[in-house]
């Protein structure tokens, strides 16, 4: 019998106040859902076949979880690229707040969440979950090196000098995480190790290229060159990596799974160690980001290549985790979430080739300031409290998930929590026609700004400011500075308004400023 947010919120709330009466830090009950975070990583709306009936990948899986829960059309990433986007996730906070977690890093890369921010996991833990981060961390590690200098990769030698026999100083289980079993940045990005609670699993370090090699006879060139030098290796179009180092034992094809299985044995493990206590799983995945390698079984099932393999690859890891829960019998009080970091990295040429579109009739890709950039698929499932097949259509930016689980839980928000996270959690109750947000943000990879508002969306410049051609375009003599788009109407984002409008463009421009201002 499904029952209502409220009713949770209630007990929620009142067993945080009688602990907080008596001193206990604890404030969840036996009626606390656990909680995961399925994150792909560069998936589009577009892919999921229940979201897009032009769909040409089959995901049943996926489909399956819009059925049974909600799903939200109109969300965002509060970047699109990955770094800024899980920032703003865990954190609830826009990552242009943050020097560092503004753009995408590398794996050798300094920590970007502040030591005194409270993210996701730390508020969580404070409740009483047990918390673990497994998969893609990409939010930068303290490394050990042997030079006492920060760590840093020679890029011509493919060597840098991180001592991997030490644990790094800083990392995920810093930020709230009781355990973490990660890999540092995306599958293309070195070094390729895993690492658990800090300590990387295999220290005996060789090159990528000692294993795999560079080129291949049948090797042909595409538009994905462009991210690769004569070092890296490239198969074909979306199978390549860049140079550096890796655990002798590591292999590209088989991190997504290792991923998965670490995933199914920590909910295992929480159910038969303390069944009693919820726990809250972030599983960021690594595909289908490149390297496009699916695993046999879905290789060559899809009608749209290697990547449309791939993502049937993350339908049936979804498919795997629901079928976890159910066998351990906690399905109906755990709150699945899956979203994606950003939209697909899918251009006009795949588009063309495939006939699929990854983001779903949006304008551009992943790393543009349009929204194909930053439009991504959310669903949520929670068997005992949200209704079947529900959809939110109003604007969500994936910053608001820290604010929704900080109401679910009843916990009062403080100075340094969630600055930008607007709770969503009166689609809980049944309100799914009330908006809460009025406005959002966007930020490209180039560091291109727009804001959206009331049906608006305006863009302080010309150009994509993201992977798309022209990524900025000079303004000529008379012509618009910046983009204005009627957005509830225009959804591809084809008629500049800019020179029409310059009232609402006055207007915009100012309510961005203010929000970039604020604290």
């Amino acid at each position: 019998m499904k029952r209502s947010f409220r009713f949770f919120a209630v007990i929620f709330l009142a067993v945080g106040l009688v602990q907080v009466c008596f001193g206990q830090k604890k404030a969840v009950s036996e009626k606390s859902p656990n909680i995961i975070i399925i994150l792909a990583d560069d998936m589009g709306y577009g892919d999921i076949s229940a979201l897009n009936p032009n769909s040409k990948i089959r995901t049943p899986a996926l489909d399956k979880l819009v059925h049974q829960g909600i799903s939200f059309t109109n969300a965002h990433s509060s970047a699109s690229v990955c770094t800024p986007s899980r920032y703003g996730l865990l954190t609830g906070r826009y990552a242009f707040r943050s020097k560092t977690a503004a753009y995408g890093i590398g794996g050798f890369d300094r920590p970007v969440i502040e030591a005194e921010r409270e993210t996701l996991a730390s508020t969580l833990k404070k409740s009483g979950y047990a918390t673990a981060v497994i998969g893609k961390w990409h939010l930068g590690l303290e490394w050990q090196t042997k030079d006492g200098l920060p760590a840093k990769l020679d890029q011509k030698t493919g060597y840098s000098n991180v001592d991997y026999s030490k644990e790094v100083k800083k990392g995920p289980n810093n930020v709230g995480f009781d355990y973490s079993f990660i890999h540092p940045a995306s599958l293309d990005i070195p070094p390729y190790v895993f690492l658990r609670n800090h300590k990387v699993i295999d220290p005996d370090i060789v090159l990528t290229t000692s294993v795999y090699p560079v080129r291949k006879e049948s090797t042909l060139y595409a538009w994905d060159k462009k991210h690769t030098d004569s070092l890296a290796v490239y198969w074909e179009k979306g199978v390549w990596w860049r140079q550096g180092e890796m655990s002798k034992s590591f292999r590209i094809e088989t991190c997504q799974s290792t991923i998965v299985k670490e995933g199914i044995a920590f909910i295992d493990s929480q159910v038969s160690k303390n069944a009693a206590q919820p726990f809250f799983l972030y599983l960021p995945l690594t595909g289908p980001h490149t390297p496009w390698m699916p695993g046999d079984k879905f290789r060559g099932k899809s009608d749209v290549g290697l990547y449309g393999d791939f993502v049937m690859e993350i339908d049936d890891i979804v498919a795997q985790i629901k079928e976890t829960l159910i066998r351990n019998q906690i399905d109906e009080n755990t709150l699945i979430i899956f979203a994606s970091d950003n939209g697909a990295y899918w251009p006009k040429e795949e588009i063309t080739l495939h006939r699929h579109d990854s983001n779903s009739g949006t304008r551009g890709q992943k790393g543009d300031v349009w929204d194909g950039g930053h439009r991504i698929p959310l669903i949520m499932s929670w068997p005992e409290v949200i209704p079947e097949n529900v959809q939110y259509p109003h604007l969500l930016s994936l910053t608001d998930v820290f604010a929704t689980l900080s109401d679910l839980l009843g916990l009062a928000s403080s100075e340094n929590q969630g600055r930008d996270s607007e709770s969503f959690s009166q689609v809980f109750d049944a309100e799914w026609d009330k908006p809460h947000r009025n406005a959002m943000v966007h930020h490209s990879s180039g560091n291109l700004y727009g804001i959206r508002s009331e049906g608006w969306k305006f863009i302080e410049g010309l150009g994509s400011g993201g992977f798309t051609d022209p990524t900025r375009i000079t303004p000529q003599s008379g012509g618009p500075t910046g983009q204005l788009y009627r957005i509830g109407s225009d959804r591809e984002e084809q008629e500049n308004l800019f020179l029409s409008y310059p009232e609402k463009v006055a207007e915009l421009n100012e309510l961005l400023n203010k929000i970039r201002e604020r604290d």
